[in-house]
Order: C-alpha cells, then structure tokens, then sequence
C-alpha cells in the first residue's frame, strides 16, 4: 500500500509481482492518463482474472513478446493499426482444453497455456476471450505503454516475459485518474508506481 499520493518504488513493484501479486501501474497524463492492473502470466490464477473482472472492470489482455507471437503464430488482428495508441493486439485465443474460454479458471488456464514452453499454435483456438498483445521488442525505453510495462516488469521480477493487465475504471465506468488510482490502491491494498519511474529505472 502506499501513502496518498505517494508512488511506490519500482523495486516495490517489482518485488509484489515476484511474489504473485497484482500491482497498479499508472501511465502519463499526456498519453492516456490510466492505471492498470498488471500482474505476471506466470503466476496468475482465476482469483486474480476474478479480481480484475469485478474491481478494474476495463478489457483483460496478456501482453507478450513479439518472438512469443510468432512462435504460436498469432497475426496481428488488424493489417493497419489504427488504434489511439498502437495498441498491437493479436487475434484472440482460447486454450483448446477449455470449454467456452470465457470463465475465471479458464481465462486463466488460456494464460499458462500461452507461456508454457511446450504450446504449439495448434493449442489454441482463435478467436477467444484472451486478448494477448504484442509488445515491442525494447520494452518501455521503445513505447511508454502498458504493454510494454507488463513484459518488462514480468522479466524484470524474474519471471515470464508475459503479464495480464486491466484497466481500472471508476463505479460510474469513468477512467480512474490518479486521485481515484490512489484510493483504488489503497482500498486493495496494492503497490501503485508509474510507467515514467520504470522507463528511469530501465536507463540506470
């Protein structure tokens, strides 16, 4: 937890995700100005795709590596990204153990399946109800973006380069800024850091 309106450390962070915990991680007010929930592929569970569905309430994905979506061969879901941001969304999957692929448990069984080292493209069904996205090879010192974020603190906690993230809206389905983050926070008792500290702990 952290004090209003006092970020925590990235080290902080870091050491949460290791541990199997969700972290909030809050971008630049001049990009999109929003907090995700993120947390490492490897260690996640339905509680936490739970968690995430009932409390952000934003769209789940599961960012990973470009060498990792081309192993499992997930094009890009669109030729020409015109997306706001970029956002490098691949085709959608399902594990194809999974049922309908829309519950907690089997969000969460298509996300260990997605960085298992044994799945082949032909584990998966497309489309799904997980949405992996493609981070730039780089990570944040290439896009300040919550996707590279999540690569990048998986990897840095010494994990699976691959996390799930979500973004945080308010009970009205507003975006939560920083004030509602911050109380978002600490009412979950979660770290909250930033994109910018990250990139600065990146360079040194």
């Amino acid at each position: 937890m952290s004090e209003q309106g006092i970020f925590n450390t990235v080290e902080e962070g870091l050491a949460e995700i290791a541990a199997g915990k969700m972290i909030v991680v809050v971008d630049d007010e001049d990009r999109e100005n929003e907090g995700d929930l993120i947390a490492a592929a490897d260690t996640i569970t339905a509680e936490d795709i739970n968690f995430m569905a009932t409390h952000a309430r934003g769209l789940i994905c599961t960012p990973i590596t470009a060498e990792r979506a081309d192993e499992l061969e997930l094009e890009q879901m669109v030729a020409q990204n015109t997306e706001s941001m970029e956002t490098a969304f691949t085709i959608s999957v399902d594990a194809s153990s999974t049922t309908t692929g829309i519950s907690a448990f089997e969000r969460a069984e298509t996300i260990r399946v997605l960085v298992d080292p044994k799945t082949r493209a032909q584990d998966l069904r497309r489309p799904g109800h997980v949405f992996p996205l493609r981070a730039k090879e780089g990570g944040v010192l290439r896009r300040a973006g919550h996707t590279e974020t999540t690569v990048d603190l998986a990897r840095l906690a010494g994990l699976y380069p691959a996390g799930v993230c979500c973004e945080i809206m308010n009970d009205d389905g507003t975006m939560a800024r920083v004030p509602q983050l911050f109380e978002f926070a600490n009412k979950h008792n979660l770290k909250i850091i930033t994109v910018a500290d990250l990139i600065e702990y990146r360079r040194h």
